[in-house]
Formats: C-alpha cells, sequence, structure tokens
C-alpha cells in the first residue's frame, strides 16, 4: 500500500514536473513539498493538498489512496459544465467531482451556477484551512 507521499511523487514523476516547478505551480514552497514528499511531513493541510492535486491533474482523494471508490462512480457530464471545463480549464478530476454534486437530486442548470459552486468549493478549501 502506498503513502500519500509516494503516491504525490510518483503523481509529479509521470507527469515529468521537477520538485521546483510542481511547487511553483502549486504556490508552496519547495522545501515545503520535499518534506511531504519525503514522509516528514505527515498531514499537510487541505488547501495544501487541494493545490498539490489541482497542478497534478487529480484529486485529494486520489492522493490519499482513495481511487478505487472514485472509479466506481463515474458520473454523466452536463453540457453545460463541460463549457464551464473548457472555459476555464478545469481538470477532469474537478469536472468529476463537480458532476457529482446533488442537491434534492438536481444540478445546477447554467454555466454560472457551476462556476458559482466550484468557487465556493476552492474557498471553503481556503477557509477551513485557516487562510484569508
Amino acid at each position: 500500500m502506498t503513502t500519500i507521499d509516494e503516491r504525490i511523487k510518483a503523481r509529479r514523476m509521470e507527469m515529468g514536473l521537477s520538485l521546483a516547478e510542481l511547487a511553483r505551480r502549486a504556490d508552496i514552497s519547495k522545501g515545503y513539498l520535499h518534506s511531504i514528499e519525503s514522509g516528514e511531513t505527515q498531514s499537510p493541510s487541505a488547501e495544501v493538498l487541494f493545490k498539490i492535486a489541482h497542478e497534478l491533474g487529480t484529486t485529494i482523494a486520489d492522493l490519499m489512496g482513495e481511487t478505487e471508490l472514485q472509479r466506481d462512480v463515474v458520473a454523466e457530464i452536463p453540457e453545460n459544465l463541460l463549457q464551464l471545463a473548457q472555459e476555464d480549464d478545469l481538470t477532469q478530476a474537478d469536472v468529476q467531482m463537480l458532476a457529482n454534486i446533488r442537491y434534492r437530486g438536481k444540478q445546477p442548470q447554467s454555466v454560472a451556477d457551476w462556476r458559482f459552486i466550484f468557487e465556493s468549493i476552492k474557498r471553503t478549501v481556503r477557509f477551513s484551512d485557516g487562510q484569508d
């Protein structure tokens, strides 16, 4: 069984990114990323994991080793969500996460509503970490 640090490093290497490049893209220090990948930092914040996952084109759940659960739940992607994904250059993981969102069995009906939900999730992750 692989650990989160091993999965981050493996994913980074699969994408051909240097440690410095991923750190720059995720807006974290190279030293901190190195401590995460080497297992020195055992519990990075949700915000840091979100940034890393986003830059690696994956999800926090994937980095934590919960991919089997996600692969079982592949939602159909509405046209207006696909439009948002194209306009805002969302990762496939972000699109799939959004496609699984329902409130009382319904999904957003416009690009603007999808964008609002996505931005709200990003802000919630930042606020839950004590940022902003």
